[in-house]
């Protein structure tokens, strides 16, 4: 059974980050964070889902800065699964400016600029599902449990 507390959020890689070669020492950290990667997939995002991902902010002056950067290479997509998953994760990322990003954080260690700031992280449960929703269809995500929340057997039989 999961814990009230229980969530699933979306995290992506930005092309920045991609093309870096940071995608195994992010994944790591979110893994070292006993969260569950539930869904992952390297994708090319189009614009129409990048505009859908960031339309909060479509009448903001750094929209298509955003939009533009995110649609120029792969992205790493991410489900994230584990209680409280989106603050976890928003707090492995750091502040969205990697100037004010505490040092140890993923942006704070790696990010270059506001835009090129490595990760994008849904900021409420209720966005997690609606940006899930524009990146993964249902069957792409996996539900498991890590050993330590399974409960095993052992028989004396060699």
């Amino acid at each position: 059974m999961k814990p009230q507390n229980y969530q699933r959020t979306l995290a992506f890689l930005k092309p920045d980050a991609v093309v870096r070669g940071l995608m195994g020492e992010i994944i790591t950290r979110i893994e070292r964070k006993a969260l569950l990667i539930t869904a992952l997939k390297l994708v090319q995002l189009t614009r129409e889902q990048a505009e859908r991902l960031y339309e909060v902010h479509r009448n903001k002056p750094f929209f298509e800065k955003l939009v533009q950067h995110v649609t120029s290479g792969p992205i790493l997509a991410m489900v994230i699964e584990g209680p409280n998953a989106v603050q976890t994760v928003r707090n492995l990322a750091g502040k969205t400016n990697p100037f004010e990003a505490a040092p140890g954080t993923i942006r704070g260690d790696y990010a270059l600029d506001i835009t090129k700031n490595i990760i994008h992280a849904s900021d409420t449960p209720e966005n997690a599902e609606r940006e899930i929703s524009i990146l993964f269809q249902p069957e792409e995500i996996v539900e498991y449990a890590k050993p330590t929340e399974q409960k095993f057997s052992f028989s004396n039989n060699a």
